[in-house]
């Protein structure tokens, strides 16, 4: 497994850093709230043909892998960039594997539709909490071994969040069924899904760090920089530190999924919690050196703690995610009692 980018992933990664950098400034993520999304951004990012990055050519993509899209994933959480890029990008590449029809999935490849993805089993005919549900026009979701290729209309409301983000419940009556290996495929998405996650993750933290040590180089306390603290830069070094180590298991599980590696549900699994650990950890340091400024509206840092908080709760409880993995590395928990 490769751990640095190659010249070309480099590029990539200035350009997206820049198009983020110009198009998704504080002032449009705050605006976007609380619907957590932005059509204009939407329609510029899919100019740059990032919403079929991961799609093959045939079918209107640009066949790139997912260690490509990871890139864009990664600044795209830096800038927590107000469109559901990672649900997007995996809900086509599923509706295409599955043989959804090739219109609808070039429509998808080219932006001018939003695909999604309901990561949890559908209850009573809905699919819940859905990411970027309040704005999907194609959704994907597991009902009794079936899977149904599109969903109701978007509501164009969500559920408010912590993150304010676009979660909101569909329904899946109308929902047609598709062909493929219907649970090996929601499985697999599901993978790339804790996958990309996790380098968002990480470039959510990166960001978060920045920001913090910008904090602190400037603010003075007892007529000295704050950051000449030794306890903050303690914090720091440990935040940055784990951030590393979020880096490369994010990678690792990108580059699994690539090479169809044995252990790559695992792998994708423990990314995305370590990640979401340290972009807590990271934005949980930065916001407490910021004092009570970093709770105050106006400060950027606010808005990374919060998403650090809800972007996998999207998933679901991270404790049920930490329990799947004991269950893969060590075996279904044995069930107590007495036999009656």
């Amino acid at each position: 497994m490769r751990t640095r980018l190659t010249d070309d992933e480099e590029a990539v990664r200035e350009v997206f850093a820049g198009f983020f950098a110009n198009e998704s400034p504080v002032e449009v993520v705050r605006a976007a709230e609380p619907l957590g999304h932005d059509p204009a951004l939407w329609s510029k990012l899919a100019e740059t043909g990032a919403a079929g990055m991961a799609i093959p050519a045939d079918a209107g993509g640009g066949d790139a892998e997912l260690r490509d899209l990871g890139v864009v994933v990664e600044q795209w959480g830096a800038h927590l960039a107000p469109v559901p890029l990672v649900e997007h990008a995996v809900a086509t590449r599923l509706l295409h594997t599955a043989g959804a029809d090739a219109d609808l999935v070039r429509a998808l490849a080219g932006g001018e539709q939003i695909g999604t993805l309901a990561l949890r089993p559908p209850l009573g005919g809905s699919a819940r909490l859905v990411p970027a549900g309040a704005v999907a026009d194609v959704g994907v979701a597991l009902d009794d071994g079936s899977l149904p290729g599109t969903l109701s209309a978007p509501p164009g409301t969500a559920r408010r969040t912590t993150g304010d983000l676009p979660l909101a419940d569909r329904d899946i009556s109308p929902a047609v069924a598709i062909g493929g290996d219907h649970v090996a495929g929601r499985d697999c998405a599901l993978d790339e899904w804790r996958a990309l996650m996790a380098i968002a993750h990480v470039g959510l933290a990166r960001r978060a760090i920045e920001i913090g040590v910008a904090y602190v180089t400037e603010r003075i306390q007892f007529d000295v920089p704050v950051g000449t603290f030794q306890a903050v830069q303690h914090g720091f070094a440990d935040a940055a530190t784990k951030l590393e180590g979020a880096a490369l298991l994010a990678q690792r599980a990108l580059w699994a999924l690539d090479t169809d590696q044995p252990d790559v549900s695992r792998l994708a699994g423990m990314a995305l919690l370590f990640s979401a650990e340290t972009a807590r950890f990271a934005t949980d340091r930065s916001l407490q050196y910021h004092g009570g400024y970093g709770y105050a509206e106006e400060y950027d840092i606010q808005l990374y703690q919060r998403r650090a908080t809800s972007w996998i709760l999207q998933l679901a409880d991270p404790a049920l995610e930490y329990a799947r993995l004991a269950d893969a590395e060590l075996g279904p928990r044995a069930t107590t009692g007495t036999a009656a």
